[in-house]
């Protein structure tokens, strides 16, 4: 399998992006899916989502006061 980025694969394989898709490939090509819990109840009118590539995680904090996180009471993939 060849990658968007030109990347050959071996059929069977599996890798993460540097933005944070799980892939594999087999003989019917390559499969990609961001595996990412994403926050969804939260206060959207007080909070914002931050993603951090390096650890492929969102942090929910005050719009306002970043360094404040916001409770999240649900999360979807």
């Amino acid at each position: 399998c060849r990658d968007s980025k030109g990347e050959r694969h071996e059929f069977d394989s599996h890798w993460k992006t540097a933005d944070c898709y799980d892939c594999s490939c087999s003989r019917d090509g390559i499969d990609c899916c961001l595996n990412v819990p994403t926050p969804v109840g939260y206060d959207e009118q007080k909070c914002v989502n931050i993603f951090t590539k390096e650890t492929c995680t969102y942090k929910t904090v005050e719009k306002d006061d970043h360094s404040k996180e916001c409770p999240v009471h649900e999360w979807v993939m």
